[in-house]
């Protein structure tokens, strides 16, 4: 028999398992290691590498050891949806930054020309895929993937294996998030909403003074035109919100460790 290395005992290889099902949560729902984009090797070697290099600085234990797989199966789920958790107040960002392209697209009139998404494999609007980058270029340039390396160590100070717990404060505090979707998406689309918006009114005075202009074959171009103008003087204030909503999450994940801790 050939020993447990780097696990003296069959404890140590459970709560490593554990361990392990936190950090591929918060993987899982990650923006940009979460994707379809990047291979499911890549992402499987990356959470087993990131478990391997904190499993030896975490001081984490479980109270005791499952008796029947099944229990152990659910102690395993909790620990995934401590890490689904967290991921998801990113993901709120990032639905943002698409809701608003959609509305951007939808009113410069670019809903025909809808494409595949390949980190979801579904049909988006071509402005979302455009906002979708530059906020992921803003992920990462604003270090934010190092908040979340750093908030896998603080999960397991503030929530111990088996610590999670799901009460109505949870679920308001993560109802209240989702709601934000609606609020960063109508912020970020604003500038180019309001200018399509008096474009439009300009084109329907135009259209009663002048019956015999053809104000569809007019339009079609100038909303384009004006929308990617637009939108191109305004990416300072786009980057702006970006910048706040990104910084309110340190916040918001202390927050959610605290709620999740808490018994029912």
């Amino acid at each position: 028999m050939f020993p447990l290395l780097p696990f003296p005992s069959p404890r140590e290889v459970i709560i490593f398992m554990m361990v392990l099902s936190r950090i591929a949560g918060i993987f899982a729902a990650l923006p940009v290691f979460g994707g379809r984009s990047v291979p499911v090797v890549i992402k499987a070697v990356t959470v087993f590498m990131i478990t391997l290099v904190c499993f030896p600085t975490l001081s984490v234990s479980i109270p005791e050891v499952p008796p029947d797989a099944f229990t152990l199966a659910l102690l395993a789920l909790s620990e995934l949806m401590v890490g689904l958790s967290l991921g998801f107040i990113t993901q709120i960002i990032f639905a943002s930054v698409e809701f608003s392209g959609q509305i951007i697209g939808m009113q410069m009139g670019l809903t025909i020309s809808s494409i595949i998404d390949p980190t979801r494999g579904t049909q988006t609007q071509i402005m979302s895929v455009v906002q979708v980058l530059f906020a992921t270029l803003m992920f990462l340039s604003l270090n934010i993937h190092h908040l979340f390396i750093r908030a896998i160590i603080d999960s397991f100070r503030v929530i111990p294996l088996g610590g999670w717990h799901l009460n109505g404060e949870l679920v308001h505090f993560l109802v209240q998030r989702a709601a934000d979707i609606f609020t960063i998406g109508v912020r970020l689309a604003a500038p180019v909403m309001v200018a399509l918006l008096l474009t439009t009114v300009g084109l329907g005075i135009m259209a009663r003074a002048f019956p015999q202009m053809n104000i569809f074959m007019i339009s079609l171009p100038l909303n384009i035109g004006l929308g990617l103008m637009v939108l191109g003087m305004t990416l300072t204030i786009f980057f702006h919100v970006l910048e706040v909503s990104f910084g309110h999450l340190k916040g918001q994940i202390d927050t959610l460790y605290r709620l999740m801790a808490r018994g029912g």
